[in-house]
């Protein structure tokens, strides 16, 4: 084995809870911090709750309720574009005359 290349190794390192329980495990960092273990965690304790560290529910939930909304495909952009810059050219003068009366009545 290379020497100098491998992280120290603490036999004894404390590892605490969220909900408060402690335990002593082999780990390589002297203290770890954790938010569920075996004594909080719905799977062994039978409780259905959420185990929601980052807001990982309400990212879904909202992404959920993105999804309900209508999307258009590139086609139906396409044809609103279309009748939009139809719309704009209905607008404008046709000739020169029509041209020259709108800028008078400025």
């Amino acid at each position: 084995m290379k020497a100098n290349i491998h992280p120290q190794f603490y036999p004894e390192a404390k590892v605490s809870c969220a909900c408060g329980n402690t335990f002593i495990m082999g780990l390589t960092t002297p203290k770890l911090n954790i938010e569920v273990c075996s004594n909080c965690h719905p799977f062994y304790t039978g409780q259905m709750k959420y185990v929601d560290t980052a807001g990982r529910v309400e990212t879904f939930k909202a992404k959920l309720a993105g999804a309900s909304k209508k999307v258009l495909t590139k086609t139906e952009k396409r044809k609103l574009k279309k009748q939009k810059r139809i719309e704009s050219e209905r607008g404008r003068p046709t000739s020169l005359e029509e041209l020259r009366k709108n800028k008078k009545k400025r």
